[in-house]
């Protein structure tokens, strides 16, 4: 039986690959957290690796409060990029794949049609830059390697559709921004993509979002039209909500890779969002 070492498993995506096999008895699935291993200590991580002696690592570990990056560059360095790149090291040895995951932000957001994993990258803020630098270890330091770019990620744990049935439940209304563009995308989609490239040698770089785009106010109107709640949303613009962080204006990821060389076709943001809703958000 293969064994496939999961970092971040306590986070959303980490997760849904859990669920995702779950009664797969060709692989035996190894989790860690924080607790149980420090992505950033080099030791730490061939120590394990050479232990477990596994097939597939996927790296769902991350520092991914946006604004805190702001001001927490050390740490989130070595979360998102220097992580990245101790697995990648001991993936190499132990000759595993490994499966690293990214993020829209590495993207400035002035394009007007969707990015390709072709387009030129020019992150913003600190985590779009850490994560970038990730992704630069994980092409030098991993020999067989996916690295998947994806976006507005929301699953089993916190994320922006509990957030607002949490604010329906004591608001008539809610201000939600309409000038920020991209495709919400369930860990339960990006954990199929990740299956499905695990099984093949089809190595590089992928984008892996669910197909269709909206704002985070369209999306808010659907979260509620879905869960049967009456609450208005005010259009506001990203300047009357103004964050430490800047967010890219418009990140719509094309999934031009998995489509060109597999023929995969995501699901539409509507489609998994109305699933993640009757499913009791999980």
């Amino acid at each position: 039986m293969s064994k496939i070492l999961v970092t971040g498993s306590n986070g959303q995506l980490g997760r849904a690959i859990n669920r995702k096999y779950e009664g797969d008895s060709r692989y035996e699935i190894v989790n860690t957290d924080v607790n149980e291993l420090d992505i950033t200590s080099i030791d730490s991580v061939i120590k394990l690796v050479d232990e477990v002696k596994p097939s597939v690592i996927i790296n769902c570990a991350a520092h991914t409060a946006v604004d805190k990056c702001e001001t927490d560059w050390d740490n989130a360095y070595r979360i998102n990029a220097i992580g990245p790149r101790n697995l990648s090291i001991a993936a190499t040895r132990a000759h595993a794949k490994m499966v690293h995951i990214s993020t829209d932000y590495v993207f400035d957001g002035v394009a007007t049609k969707p990015y390709t994993e072709f387009d030129a990258t020019n992150p913003n803020g600190a985590y779009g830059k850490t994560k970038l630098e990730g992704e630069n270890f994980v092409k030098q330091f991993a020999k067989d390697f996916y690295i998947i770019r994806t976006a507005w990620l929301y699953g089993d744990g916190n994320n922006f559709v509990k957030t607002m049935l949490r604010l329906a439940e004591t608001h008539d209304e809610i201000n939600v921004v309409r000038d920020q563009i991209g495709s919400p995308t369930s860990t339960r989609v990006l954990a199929d993509i990740i299956a499905a490239l695990v099984e093949t040698d089809n190595y590089g770089l992928f984008h892996g979002t669910c197909e269709g785009f909206c704002s985070w106010a369209d999306f808010a109107e659907e979260i509620f039209r879905l869960s049967g709640r009456n609450v208005k949303v005010n259009h506001i613009t990203t300047e009357e909500y103004p964050t430490p962080a800047k967010r890219p204006a418009y990140s719509v990821l094309e999934n031009y890779m998995l489509k060109l060389t597999m023929g995969y076709e995501a699901e539409d943001w509507k489609t998994a969002i109305q699933e993640y809703i009757a499913n009791g958000l999980k």
